[in-house]
């Protein structure tokens, strides 16, 4: 009886509301994928249809095949992986640097990192524009590429200088006492140590570049405009592309589903790293 009335209280108390939780979450997910199956005139309906009559793959067909929408993801996913590349390039040795050494003005810096994060996105877009502009680097992967990074290194500096500061000094000593130079102690004893807090800063980095729109629109144009920006265009002054605009929306889900699925267990280990000393 006890047992049933504990498992009762389980239920109510904990998966009952977890569901809920996870339930509401998942929702415009799963709306947005049955939207993009739909034929436009189960979109169209009145009253409103939640299933689809028939299944249809027309809306992909048409964005892949009749739009730039292919090319867009590719721009993406060129701006998202050199946004991870240049943020980690930066971070890395940033970190080690502000956990290993103690300098003039570190606490400043660490300070202004954090700070550059409470400003708002629009603030900074402005001058970075008239920078871009100045030195030719609009419409530009580069350009872009720059953007992005300037908005992620700030926290991903963060986020590796604690991880590092979990890592006892004495390996660095041990290494420099074994005639380990200062990029090999960096290179084969620091970075294999923290490689869950690397791949959880990528997957931040990636995920935040993947989704960011207000620097793809301001920086790119033509040439290397970014599937955020793309997405805007099904949304007109009067009418809404209700089918293309859900089935890029899918589309662009489906590269950080896959990504998150790969590194789950990486992820979970860099999220909890440092919580047990």
């Amino acid at each position: 009886m006890i047992d049933r009335r504990s498992r009762l209280r389980r239920v109510l108390e904990i998966e009952l509301p977890l569901i809920l939780i996870i339930a509401f979450a998942l929702a415009p997910y799963a709306w947005m994928v049955l939207t993009s199956i739909k034929p436009d005139a189960d979109i169209s309906t009145r009253p409103l249809q939640y299933l689809p009559s028939t299944v249809t793959l027309e809306h992909y067909g048409t964005l892949l095949n009749r739009t730039t929408f292919a090319t867009n993801l590719l721009n993406s996913l060129v701006v998202a992986l050199g946004a991870v590349a240049v943020g980690l390039g930066v971070s890395v040795p940033a970190a080690y640097a502000f956990s290993r050494f103690r300098f003039r003005g570190r606490r400043l810096l660490m300070t202004s990192f954090l700070v550059i994060n409470m400003f708002p996105i629009v603030l900074l877009i402005i001058p970075l524009f008239v920078l871009m502009r100045a030195l030719g680097l609009l419409d530009t992967f580069i350009g872009v590429i720059a953007g992005h990074s300037t908005f992620a290194i700030p926290f991903a500096i963060w986020m590796l200088t604690s991880y590092m500061n979990a890592i006892p000094r004495e390996l660095d000593e041990a290494s420099t006492l074994d005639g380990a130079t200062l990029l090999q102690t960096i290179r084969l004893i620091l970075v294999p140590l923290v490689m869950p807090g690397i791949v959880t800063t990528a997957i931040y980095i990636f995920v935040t570049s993947w989704n960011e729109y207000l620097f793809a629109m301001m920086l790119s144009g033509q040439n290397v405009r970014t599937v955020t920006v793309a997405l805007q265009l099904f949304i007109g002054e009067f009418t809404v592309q209700w089918g293309l605009l859900t089935a890029g929306g899918t589309l662009v889900a489906i590269p950080v589903t896959i990504l998150f699925l790969i590194v789950q267990k990486r992820l979970v280990g860099g999220l909890t790293a440092g919580a047990v000393k």
